[in-house]
């Protein structure tokens, strides 16, 4: 590439041109860009000028000492050359030395050298000579390794010249101390209590006294394996100790000896080839030393699996996790040192085990929890001392038993979260049993407490269940609030936290199943606590009427105290029920509005008032006596009316559950009422118990209407069992309703 021609306008050019440079400025800019300009270059000229001030001030210091080294190297040199002229004069003299001397023993070399021969011959023979003292001596000090090496060094000689007489005797002394060092040592080698280093160092030994490799192969494993046991047995005694010691003292102990023997095994019989076995016998020693290794890791991951499977649930499972990390390290690097060798088990199956049993354990506590909650939940139910003062506090109750439940499940959750640390040697979510073990912490313990909870709080709606009416409206309001808040922020925390895509899965539970299942629980609940309110005022209901003679009554003068008992009820239930639900106000709901609430100030068999809502009519009061007498009217009417269901499944409404315990009531009343025979003033004080529900019943129902249907049903099954049909007036039931 051809070079640019040089700017002579760049300041930073070595072909910079002042005059060119100016000339140009001061014909293409401005006054003002001139000034900036000036401004610009003075500034920068003082930034250069300020660097290499600092520069030069910075280097000061490394300019001295480089000329202060320059002025001592000289002056070396100089020593240097001094001491060099004189090593010259030496080694000349030394040369001249070394010819004199090699001329001077040019005809004695051969002489020399055969003497220097005889010479290391007698030494090996004076070795030989004092060997069977020194093999004595050493075999004493337990020196058995010099001894062995002595003795191997001595039969060179011993097959050079053990033919001499001289020598032969001392070859025999030789071999019969060897032979019993020899016995001695496979003694030690199978006596019990060796270490896993003095078996390898006896083996070796063994080995080079030429003991048969396949006997000696055998016989250390079986020895090492005796040793291993003992160390197996002494672990399962230290329960004391926590779970890091435990692992500390079997990795120092157990596996350490366990890789000493696997490594010496490995190199003494299947890395070394022996030309005396058969040629399959280092495959067969790999073989067994195979065996002979998972089977020892197979025992001491037992032996760690049973401890752990011990402190689930006491001890501290960060601690047990930072143990098993370690042994976990310490395997996989007894993996890369065992070459050749496969190793079956590891410690992610321990781990993986002791996350489902956390798990069942975790929720065998949950589920304590939530048995406490409920007691404790009872016995504060018991402990009021009215329905009022228990409905205020129905709420507090309601967001305890919430509350309480999803703290502490989203602390189980948070705690079981250490079993996925990053910083572990191990992932249990790479092992397939480790996914479903995640899998499993939220399907079991979630998902199984959360179907656990509604299975209990159903069993309290059981018609068997003598529960306390408020506790299954506390159950209720419950399941209701982990219908609609509880179930979704669970199971997206636990999705969440544990990275699971339950959207895309076939198998996990979606949280649509769990909601219809608690929503069907509340309702289950909520039903049985209508049927138990409704059974309560039915009792009421139905002994004032069976324990009343209505042949002999006189004449009603007032309200009978049980109907005033039965509005004072459902007014308790009322108070207790709207701290819990509030009241739809939706008129197209079929709520009653404030027009309907003229109707407390009518006479019940008077013709009621055209409104914008049709309002059920009474049609008792279009018929004469003699009509009255016949079933016939009651029946045509019967047949065109709708049928009314008691025993329906309420809404989740202070009026609709009012509604459905008015309906049991008022069914109980009209079969109760169908059994008796009324005489005319038996008759009339149904009349006036009618009408007086009629007047205060309205406040507490969304339909109207119904009510009146219902209390109609039962003055006309009174007039149908009366003996005399005469009503009476309908100011003066108004009046007595009234003062009653």
């Amino acid at each position: 590439m051809a070079e640019t021609k040089a700017n002579p306008f760049d300041m930073d050019s070595s072909n910079f041109d002042a005059e060119k440079y100016l000339e140009r400025l001061l014909k293409d800019c401005s006054l003002k860009q001139i000034m900036d300009t000036e401004a610009a270059v003075v500034k920068d000229t003082q930034t250069l000028h300020s660097d290499m001030q600092t520069l030069v001030y910075e280097n000061y210091n490394k300019f001295i000492s480089a000329t202060d080294t320059i002025r001592r190297m000289k002056d070396d040199f100089k020593q240097m050359e001094t001491d060099v002229n004189l090593l010259m004069t030496k080694m000349q003299s030394i040369t001249t030395f070394s010819e004199q001397i090699t001329g001077t023993l040019q005809g004695t070399r051969s002489q020399l050298c055969r003497l220097s021969e005889k010479h290391s011959l007698l030494k090996r023979l004076q070795f030989l000579s004092t060997l069977p003292a020194k093999l004595k001596s050493l075999i004493e000090e337990q020196n058995y390794a010099q001894a062995v090496q002595d003795y191997l060094h001595a039969q060179k000689v011993f097959a050079q010249y053990g033919r001499q007489p001289s020598f032969d005797g001392i070859q025999r002394d030789c071999d019969a101390i060897m032979a019993d060092l020899k016995e001695q040592l496979r003694n030690d080698f199978q006596r019990a209590g060796n270490t896993a280093q003095s078996l390898t160092e006896i083996g070796e030994l063994l080995l080079q006294l030429d003991e048969k490799t396949s006997d000696l192969a055998s016989e250390m494993l079986t020895c090492a394996g005796k040793r291993l046991h003992e160390q197996i047995v002494m672990l399962q005694d230290q329960t004391e100790r926590d779970m890091l010691e435990f692992v500390d003292m079997g990795i120092d102990g157990f596996l350490n000896d366990l890789a000493l023997v696997v490594t010496s095994y490995f190199d003494m019989f299947v890395a070394k080839h022996y030309e005396h076995e058969r040629d399959d016998f280092q495959e067969n020693a790999l073989h067994e030393l195979n065996v002979f290794l998972n089977q020892n890791i197979e025992k001491y991951l037992t032996l760690v699996q049973d401890r752990v499977e011990s402190d689930i649930g006491y001890g501290d499972t960060q601690v047990m996790l930072r143990a098993l990390d370690r042994l976990h390290r310490r395997l996989q690097a007894m993996r890369n040192i065992c070459r050749g060798l496969e190793v079956q088990r590891n410690t992610v199956s321990i781990i993986i085990s002791a996350a489902h049993q956390l798990c069942d354990a975790h929720a065998k506590n949950l589920k304590d929890h939530f048995a406490d909650s409920l007691s404790a939940v009872r016995l504060s139910l018991v402990s009021a001392k009215s329905d009022a003062a228990a409905g205020l506090n129905l709420g507090d109750l309601i967001s305890n038993l919430y509350v309480s439940m999803v703290e502490k499940i989203k602390g189980v959750l948070q705690d079981l979260l250490i079993f996925l640390r990053t910083d572990w040697s191990f992932n249990i979510k790479a092992e397939h049993k480790g996914a479903l073990c995640v899998e499993g912490i939220r399907e079991n313990l979630l998902i199984g407490f959360l179907r656990h909870i509604a299975k209990v709080m159903c069993g309290f709606g059981d018609a068997s269940s003598s529960s306390p009416p408020n506790l299954l409206l506390v159950l209720s309001k419950t399941c209701l609030e982990l219908e609609q808040q509880g179930v979704h922020i669970l199971i997206a925390l636990v999705d969440d936290l544990y990275e699971i895509d339950s959207e895309n899965s076939a198998t996990l539970t979606h949280e649509t199943e769990i909601c219809a299942e608690m929503r069907e629980t509340a309702q289950a609940l909520l039903d049985a606590y209508v049927r138990l309110q409704g059974t309560n005022i039915s009792q009421m209901l139905r002994k004032s009427v069976e324990t009343r003679d209505w042949l002999n009554c006189l004449e009603p003068r007032s309200v009978r105290a049980v109907m005033k008992r039965v509005v004072e009820e459902l007014g308790s239930i009322e108070t207790v029920v709207a701290s819990l639900y509030e009241a739809n106000t939706n008129a197209a709901s079929g709520f009653r509005t404030t027009a309907s609430s003229d109707s407390s100030r009518k006479t019940y068999f008077s013709n009621f008032a055209s409104t914008s809502k049709p309002q059920y009519r009474s049609n008792w009061s279009n018929y004469t006596p003699s009509q009255l007498e016949s079933s016939y009217v009651s029946n045509i009417h019967r047949l065109f009316s709708e049928r009314v269901e008691i025993f329906t499944s309420v809404e989740f409404t202070k009026a609709s559950i009012i509604m459905g315990i008015i309906k049991i009531g008022l069914k109980t009343l009209l079969e109760c009422v169908r059994l008796r025979t009324f005489s005319k003033f038996g008759l009339q004080q149904i009349q006036v118990d009618a009408h007086y529900l009629q007047m205060n019943l309205w406040r507490f129902v969304s339909d109207e209407n119904l009510v009146n249907f219902l209390l109609d049903e039962i003055l006309g099954s009174a007039v149908q069992r009366c003996l005399e049909s005469v009503l009476m007036e309908p100011n003066a039931v108004e009046i007595i309703c009234e003062r009653g």
